[in-house]
């Protein structure tokens, strides 16, 4: 089985996130898992500028690499731990844009009351530990964490958001990456108008 379709919706995702900024040309990794299970990931040591479909790795539903001629992304065991835990979930980024990862090694949250869009989509954002990049202690500590957030910073690393679809886990990224500058350009602006309270709530009501 080649699964050509959902292989290269996976690339065309990766390859965006790498003409937005959003990651650099060996970092990061993009996964979707299909209604049978089967999860498919970006492999190790490959240009995400140009990757192509032949370059996403697919795992079956017992974890088990179906493509052995390609390498897993050192991130794998993340992906799989969270789609372990997050069953109502279909897709996976995880990338290291500059603002957020800014975010990242400062070891904090961005404000998302600084408008309607960055409230309403990402919601609460969780904050994980730093552990080792590919490990199974960061996959368990992201995993974790993602358990009631669709969001992650994740400390002197990057970022991770998740959705139901490859396209609702990338929003997610792009947004939490703009919602990240405005903070800091509020900081050099040294003046903020956020959201109150009420206004959230009212944002909350209409979508």
């Amino acid at each position: 089985m080649m699964f050509k379709k959902e292989r290269k919706e996976v690339a065309k995702i990766m390859r965006r996130l790498y003409a937005q900024g959003l990651t650099t040309s060996s970092g990061g990794n993009v996964s979707f898992k299909n209604e049978n299970g089967f999860v498919f990931i970006t492999a190790s040591q490959t240009d995400k500028s140009c990757i192509k479909w032949k370059d996403i790795i697919v795992f079956d539903d017992n974890k088990n690499n179906i493509t052995p001629k390609l390498k897993p992304s050192m991130e794998s065991g993340m992906h799989l731990k969270i789609y372990e835990t997050r069953k109502d979930i279909s897709a996976i980024v995880h990338s290291h844009p500059v603002y957020a990862s800014s975010y990242a090694v400062a070891g904090s949250i961005p404000n998302t009351a600084l408008t309607g869009e960055a409230s309403l989509l990402l919601g609460k954002i969780s904050l994980s530990e730093y552990e080792l990049m590919g490990t199974e202690k960061l996959a368990v500590e992201v995993a974790n964490k993602l358990q009631d957030t669709d969001v992650c910073i994740m400390k002197n690393h990057g970022a991770i958001s998740i959705g139901k679809s490859l396209f609702e886990a990338f929003d997610k990224m792009e947004v939490l990456e703009f919602v990240c500058h405005l903070n800091i350009n509020s900081l050099i602006l040294n003046k903020v108008n956020e959201l109150s309270p009420e206004q959230i709530q009212e944002i909350n009501k209409s979508f």
